[in-house]
């Protein structure tokens, strides 16, 4: 079994779940899974993780993206991208530089956004993308987010490109639609391409066709290791007694293995150089503990 993190660096007109199996059958894994869907029409950072990496998807999906987009101006369609129907085309002029920045810097900070149709939340066991292609449209809550930033490229009169740094959740071509409908022109994502997701960025990536064309070593050589994920985490190598312990999920006392960690500690534990599992410092009996929190050698 190959356990890791390869970063796919997603093509046009896939499917995340298409390059998933793709790379299940490239690295003939049969357990593997994304950490965040892009549509077809996006590109960019995928990270797929195979075997035992799984385990680390829960701590993935809760990290901020960071995506290029590009707001076209003057259009709406039902998808909010180009991929849609065209609803509406402004025939009047577009707003100038100045109000077009202006508009978007409102976009920044915590605020609400409506779910489109056009995605895979659910809504009484249903997809609201396949009611959406039935002809139905439902009322979706809106719900509260966080833009950290965007920075605004001219591209021309219509175009701007947008790089954006958002917390998980956020819909970028519902971001470029209201941007478009507080400008009261309309709007559209035409293009989208994810520059970073978790730790990852473009640098780490490989396309379908750079794995296909490489040797079985060269491609187990292109995975990363599970513990990238927590490099944020302290490292804590137990001696083989206390790992037997902390991989049967024992809590294990500060004081025993001689360190100090401030509780609520986020810690990597390593036992003669592996990597195995994950914990939280906490206090049990009045005293800190590792309590070991998810296991990936098992």
């Amino acid at each position: 079994m190959q356990s890791g993190i390869i970063v796919i660096n997603k093509p046009k007109d896939l499917t995340s779940q298409a390059v998933v199996s793709r790379v299940k059958h490239l690295f003939g894994e049969k357990k593997a899974g994304h950490t965040g869907t892009l549509d077809p029409m996006a590109t960019g950072v995928l990270p797929v993780l195979l075997g035992r990496a799984v385990k680390a998807s829960d701590y993935m999906l809760t990290s901020d993206k960071y995506y290029r987009a590009t707001l076209t101006l003057g259009l709406k369609t039902d998808t909010e991208d180009a991929t849609g129907t065209v609803l509406y085309t402004h025939a009047g002029d577009i707003p100038d530089e100045d109000e077009v920045r202006r508009v978007i810097g409102a976009f920044v900070g915590k605020i609400k956004q409506t779910p489109p149709m056009y995605s895979a939340i659910k809504m009484g066991g249903k997809k609201l993308c396949d009611l959406a292609r039935a002809g139905v449209t439902v009322e979706r809550e809106a719900r509260e987010i966080t833009v950290h930033s965007i920075e605004v490229t001219r591209i021309d009169e219509k175009n701007y490109s947008l790089d954006v740094h958002c917390q998980k959740g956020t819909y970028i071509r519902t971001l470029c639609h209201d941007i478009g409908e507080a400008l009261g022109v309309g709007g559209i994502m035409s293009a989208l391409l994810r520059t970073r997701a978790s730790i990852f960025t473009l640098e780490d990536a490989y396309t379908l066709d750079e794995l296909e064309a490489m040797t079985p070593d060269e491609r187990a050589g292109a995975i990363l290791p599970t513990e990238r994920v927590f490099e944020d985490y302290a490292k804590v190598t137990l001696p083989d007694f206390f790992a037997r312990l902390a991989s049967s999920g024992c809590p294990i006392y500060l004081r025993k293995i001689g360190i100090r960690l401030d509780l609520g500690t986020k810690v990597r534990l390593y036992r003669a150089g592996e990597f195995f599992a994950i914990g939280e410092c906490r206090e049990l009996d009045g005293e800190p503990v590792i309590k070991p929190t998810k296991q990936f050698l098992i």
